[in-house]
């Protein structure tokens, strides 16, 4: 399994403090490239140290994340995630590429918005043993390897929708050029109902909230790279109808300015 899944995005604190830190994201094996994203491992040691706060921006993606004693399935959590880490522990994640989950959960992704089920809840009593065979490793491939065989042992039938929405998802995502829902639809034609039921039914939140989100990553990424302070022209090129729009909806998301998150999480120094 390649290591290399590309850069992580929309991480919001991206400095580790004081502390021993192991952070690792697999890419899957070409049986569950359709399937799973990525999954993904995070490994900390705080003792002696104080507690430290991560937060992350969402994505579009169901997660499965294991934890002793908490493990749960993870839908879109359509605000910011923060998590306070502290001691030590260890957490295995398997985050579904967009889309994929439905065919699992059996029911529209969009009643997991906001909220997280068991494990059992979706793979039934099969699923009991698996947080305890995967905590018993300590090698990321092997964990990743037990996931693997736990899902491929499980892989659904074919969903024409559950590929067509990845597809979708894939576009916005790399393509900054697609900041409205129209930008969407003439790319892939068809009602905006249609549209819309598709990704209540797969992703689990609407089309038009996917395309904000992978724009406010890319604000992130401006920030992070040290970019400009011109706010209305980043606005405008993030599909806003003006600099005021998108300062408001990065503080809703973010919870201060650009300017103040500018001031908390300065760029590197350029050497």
């Amino acid at each position: 399994m390649p290591a290399d899944v590309g850069p992580a995005r929309g991480i919001l604190r991206p400095a580790p403090g004081p502390g021993r830190f192991h952070h690792a994201r697999l890419a899957p094996s070409a049986a569950l490239a359709g399937v799973v994203q990525h999954f993904w491992i995070v490994r900390w040691d705080l003792q002696g140290a104080a507690p430290q706060v991560r937060e992350t921006l969402p994505h579009p993606n169901v997660h499965l994340v294991f934890e002793p004693g908490r493990t749960r399935i993870h839908g879109i959590h359509s605000g910011r995630f923060t998590r306070v880490l502290e001691q030590h522990g260890a957490v295995f994640g398997i985050k579904f590429r967009p889309g994929a989950f439905r065919p699992f959960l059996q029911r529209p992704v969009s009643t997991l918005r906001n909220r997280s089920v068991s494990l059992q809840e979706v793979f039934g009593i099969a699923g009991a043993p698996l947080e305890a065979s995967l905590f018993a490793q300590e090698d990321d491939a092997r964990q990743a390897g037990i996931a693997e065989a736990f899902l491929g042992a499980r892989l659904p039938p074919v969903d024409d929708d559950v590929t067509l929405v990845g597809e979708m998802v894939d576009g916005i995502c790399a393509d900054r050029g697609i900041t409205t829902v129209e930008h969407l639809l003439a790319r892939w034609p068809m009602s905006r109902r249609r549209l819309q039921r598709l990704f209540n039914e797969y992703v689990g939140i609407g089309a038009k909230w996917v395309v904000n989100r992978y724009r406010m990553h890319e604000a992130l990424e401006r920030l992070a790279r040290g970019g400009a302070a011109d706010w209305a022209g980043l606005a405008l090129e993030l599909g806003y109808f003006d600099q005021p729009h998108f300062i408001r909806d990065f503080k809703a998301l973010v919870g201060c300015t650009p300017t103040e998150y500018m001031g908390r999480f300065p760029p590197p120094a350029k050497p």
